[in-house]
């Protein structure tokens, strides 16, 4: 069975290297930009939000729990397999928290966490003073609670960060050794389809150069998922949402090792004893979803300035830390429906798509390959 992944990024990457290990499955994968560009995924921080996640149940939880379990194997095979070295934080998650009530609503939460399978600490101010007395004197500075000082924190030991062009680069090699055919800079420019009494099918995918028959086509191509679909009458509207972050190199040595730091919506991602990534803006378009080609955010520095005042304000040591470097990136956002969009297109029996994760297209990337398997599996 020839299988077409069209999209290479983190998802189509982790996509491709799950189904290049099944036996009798030929995997080409097609994707119109540089193996050096990697958009989206790019601009992602690779923090591993699952048991954290303040949610008690539903589609979107099951799939973070179920695809953080995934990365704890995921990771030391891929990297035996390929030889190349995948940065993965395995120190967990610590959330800083300004008001008593958000903070004791855990409470409920760490009891659901616990027959899930997953740790959560409560830490108390003294907690957190002893710990990480360099967090202790935290200050929020979002509106409503503006000034206010750390409280308290929520530990999650089981909550990870992975470094998304290394763990995206590592999919790729190790789909390449298991037989997968990836061609980069080869964009897919139409379709050819055969009509049956309910639903089509797709036979070929054509490229400028030539058309290439396949036996089921997978959409993983973040915000190029949309003009795909519309070319086959079944428009998914996904949406650019722009993601600013920084790269900082602290004065002052970092604590190591150390876990990710989450407050008021900014992440502090350690990458080694003096630099980390902060971030990151969450910036949203004026546009016809549908005409993603017109997407022009212009990225808003007033917006990443907050970020590293934020930033500053829960960990004061980084007023004198130095920029490296500054990017950014759009994140798939579907319209109207929840994220991500996993399932079969509408009126083809063999087209799948797995894209619109927004902003968890690293953490779902692995459980999203396994159920793009399972419904394979369920046409074999």
């Amino acid at each position: 069975m020839r299988i077409g992944i069209i999209g290479c990024g983190v998802v189509g990457a982790a996509i491709a290297y799950r189904l290049s290990s099944i036996p009798g499955l030929e995997v080409l994968v097609y994707d119109s930009r540089s193996p050096q560009q990697f958009e989206a995924t790019g601009a992602a921080l690779g923090v591993l939000m699952a048991a954290i996640s303040g949610k008690l149940k539903g589609r979107h939880l099951k799939l973070r729990l179920e695809s953080l379990r995934l990365y704890e194997s995921l990771i030391p095979q891929l990297e035996q397999q390929t030889g190349l070295e995948i940065p993965y934080n395995r120190e967990g998650i610590l959330q800083l928290y300004f008001e008593v009530a958000e903070l004791k609503r855990f409470e409920t939460l760490q009891t659901v966490r616990q027959t899930q399978g997953f740790d959560l600490e409560l830490w108390s101010l003294e907690r957190l003073s002893q710990q990480f007395p360099e967090l202790a004197q935290g200050r929020s500075l979002v509106e409503g609670s503006e000034g206010k000082s750390v409280v308290g924190a929520v530990y999650s030991p089981q909550d990870r960060q992975v470094d998304p062009v290394a763990l995206t680069q590592g999919l790729v090699q190790g789909a390449l050794q298991q037989g997968a055919n990836i061609h980069f800079e080869t964009g897919i420019t139409g379709f050819r389809a055969q009509d049956f009494a309910e639903e089509q099918l797709l036979t070929h995918l054509q490229t400028v150069s030539t058309e290439v028959p396949v036996d089921w086509v997978v959409v993983s191509a973040g915000l190029g998922s949309t003009p795909l679909t519309q070319a086959l009458k079944q428009p998914i509207a996904i949406q650019p949402v722009l993601g600013q972050a920084i790269h900082l190199r602290s004065k002052v040595p970092l604590r190591s090792p150390c876990p990710v730091v989450n407050g008021c919506d900014v992440h502090l991602v350690p990458m080694n004893d003096h630099e980390l990534w902060v971030g990151a803006t969450v910036e949203f378009p004026e546009i016809d979803p549908l005409k993603i080609e017109q997407a022009r955010i212009t990225p808003s520095p007033q917006a990443l300035d907050l970020v590293l005042q934020q930033a500053i304000a829960l960990y004061p040591a980084l007023a004198d830390a130095e920029v490296l470097r500054t990017w950014q990136g759009f994140r798939p956002r579907p319209q109207e429906r929840a994220a991500p969009v996993i399932e079969r297109l509408p009126g083809y029996g063999n087209v799948l798509i797995a894209s619109g994760h927004y902003r968890n297209g690293v953490l779902l990337a692995p459980i999203t390959a396994e159920k793009i398997w399972s419904f394979l599996q369920a046409a074999l």
